[in-house]
């Protein structure tokens, strides 16, 4: 049996571990009628009960704000439903597509852009439709890179996550597998040498990338988890929310992104918020991730800046929001702005 099959599922769970308070289940009744829950005894273990404002408890554990909507609020924030050419394919860039295996995940974060789409009660990819995605990404030779997504498609067995690596490395045209996933961080154990060796398939180039938002869920077992990949020489790049309450100060997110670069994971992305329903709570300003950018721009090693992104509503991509150093004043003059926030004419004047 493994870690996440006794993951906390839910409110009684919940209580028994004293994530929540027994006067607070009337109130996240409808929460978790309405949002799927499940927290790996590997994430439980990093939670403080003690602290109110737990930065893993709040990724985690529901709260009553997330029945709370606001304007421009969607179920589908990033458009993928109309990007979907087939079941189980997003196809938003030329040249590549999303592939989501399942609807399940270890852990299930309150604040995820497809909240209203996965969980147990999501129906499942059946072999039919995975056959006819496989039929899809075949048919389309502008595909050279597929992304595994989902859900997480390593809750998914070695047996089975290695039929569809060997499946997609039968097409010519994909020339990059890339997984994303929380298992490192969410159930460390999984990562085992057989799982490893099944991500890899010959002539193809696999990355993972990890999705984590706190230096605290990169623990040794973790760490040790994401050194498995890495040694066996799949690349991993990191992915991060920046999430109000939980990543939204200087020192925590440096953080962050020095712990991704000692596992040797280099920073990749860091997302503003999507707008997905019942989570305004842990929405920021973009200006506030733009003063995060630059506090982290000069101070910190190359190594260790994401790209701060917006998924623009609708299905339109991601676009690069971090601030802006250069400014133009006429043809071929520029002013430039460094680390210190100080400016400067380019080229110098002579």
């Amino acid at each position: 049996m493994n870690a996440t099959s006794k993951s906390l599922r839910n409110l009684s769970g919940l209580k028994r571990s004293r994530l929540i308070r027994d006067d607070r289940r009337a109130a996240l009744a409808d929460v978790a009628a309405r949002y799927a829950i499940a927290i790996t005894p590997a994430m439980a273990g990093l939670i403080d009960p003690n602290d109110p404002d737990d930065p893993i408890a709040r990724q985690f554990v529901p709260d009553p704000a997330e029945l709370e909507s606001r304007p421009g609020e969607s179920a589908d924030p990033i458009g993928d439903r109309s990007h979907s050419p087939v079941d189980g394919i997003v196809h938003r860039y030329p040249d590549r597509v999303l592939l989501k295996l399942t609807h399940l995940c270890a852990v299930y974060c309150r604040f995820c852009f497809r909240r209203e789409m996965i969980g147990p009660r999501a129906p499942a990819l059946k072999s039919e439709a995975l056959d006819e995605a496989l039929a899809y990404i075949a048919g389309h030779p502008e595909i050279w890179e597929v992304v595994l997504t989902g859900g997480d498609p390593l809750v998914l067995s070695p047996r089975r996550l290695k039929q569809v690596v060997a499946r997609l490395a039968a097409i010519s045209h994909v020339a990059v597998i890339r997984i994303h996933t929380r298992m490192p961080v969410a159930d460390p154990a999984r990562i085992t040498p057989a799982l490893v060796r099944t991500l890899k398939a010959r002539g193809k180039a696999t990355y993972v990338v990890l999705h984590a938002n706190h230096p605290r869920e990169l623990k040794p077992a973790a760490r040790a988890a994401c050194a498995r990949l890495v040694d066996a020489g799949i690349p991993m790049l990191s992915q991060s929310v920046l999430l109000r309450g939980i990543n939204d100060d200087a020192e925590t997110l440096a953080e962050l992104m020095r712990a991704f670069v000692a596992c040797r994971i280099k920073p990749y992305y860091l997302h503003h918020a999507d707008l997905a329903p019942g989570t305004s709570h842990f929405a920021t300003t973009i200006e506030r991730g733009q003063e995060l950018m630059r506090r982290l721009r000069g101070r910190h090693s190359g190594l260790c800046q994401p790209t701060y992104v917006l998924d623009i509503p609708g299905g339109y991509g991601k676009s690069p929001i971090g601030p802006n150093y250069l400014v133009s004043e006429a043809p071929q003059r520029y002013r430039v702005t460094d680390f210190n926030g100080a400016e400067h004419c380019y080229p110098p004047p002579t």
